[in-house]
């Protein structure tokens, strides 16, 4: 990720970049089960549980889990929140997920990595209280979000003891960062635990991933089209389906040509709609949605 730090004071924008409308535009609607998915080292991460109106009957709903951006550093899963929402409207189970931040110490994307693992076991462990089919978990992330979407599946960190796979069975990423080898921020928040290239999605890609959407601005300077080409380049070389789709004329989150996206991101508002109808109409083909 370039220029990294002048996009972290920034973040609070990514709320209306990932919704595409403002916090202060937001309707009143349903509000979330607030669930507790793991606690390590004694700190609860929660789960923001958004269930569709009319699930269908008999049937478990497919689901999807929401990663936010933020650099690995910053966030909160209610950036998410209105994206949730709208799965939640197409009739699936949507979980907006807390996973730890970087304290640029201790704490590193591993701890993220890991707890995005732990929250799509969860998920599949507590699928028929939460009424959703372990086969059908979805992924949809944003920025670092996105690495974490794809780290998941292409990691899967094993926990001593654990048979459940943390492998989502589809993936939505937005602006994704999943080409981190020469990333000198993602290098400075591991520190000597490993190097960027060890927790590189597009370095580790290999076959039966699961199908891939790639939602991208080609002038992006925070995570660039290049990475996520080389990416699903790899992807299909594998043998596995990855969609890469190349809005022109646009930046990091869809933030037009000629404002900085490594700033404040102000993404076009047509883009935003567009992409999401275009994640609506990938998890239609897999039999995700409605």
């Amino acid at each position: 990720m370039h220029a990294i730090r002048a996009w972290l004071g920034a973040i609070p924008a990514l709320l209306s970049v990932a919704t595409g409308v403002t916090a202060q535009s937001e309707p009143a609607l349903r509000e979330p089960i607030e669930r507790v998915y793991a606690a390590p080292g004694g700190t609860p991460l929660k789960a923001y549980v958004f269930s569709p109106d009319k699930p269908d009957r008999g049937r478990q709903s497919a689901a999807i889990v929401l990663l936010h951006g933020g650099g690995w550093m910053m966030g909160e899963p209610q950036w998410t929140f209105s994206r949730a929402r709208h799965f939640a409207d197409r009739g699936m189970v949507a979980i907006a997920a807390q996973y730890r931040l970087s304290d640029e110490k201790t704490v590193t994307p591993v701890e993220a990595m890991e707890d995005v693992c732990a929250v799509i076991r969860w998920m599949r462990g507590h699928a028929d209280s939460l009424s959703i089919d372990p086969k059908r978990i979805a992924a949809y992330g944003l920025s670092a979000g996105g690495h974490l979407a794809a780290a998941a599946a292409i990691f899967d960190t094993v926990v001593s003891g654990e048979r459940v796979s943390a492998s989502p069975n589809a993936l939505v990423l937005v602006s994704p960062a999943v080409s981190l080898a020469s990333d000198r921020w993602v290098q400075h928040l591991l520190g000597k635990r490993k190097s960027a290239r060890d927790i590189s999605p597009d370095e580790h890609v290999r076959k039966g991933l699961p199908p891939t959407l790639i939602l991208q601005g080609d002038v992006d300077t925070v995570t660039p089209l290049s990475g996520a080409k080389r990416f699903c380049e790899r992807m299909r070389a594998a043998g596995n389906t990855c969609e890469l789709q190349v809005y022109e004329g646009f930046g990091h989150m869809f933030t037009p040509a000629g404002t900085p996206d490594d700033g404040m991101p102000k993404p076009d508002p047509a883009i935003s709609a567009d992409a999401l109808a275009r994640a609506d109409r990938f998890l239609e083909s897999l039999g995700f949605l409605k």
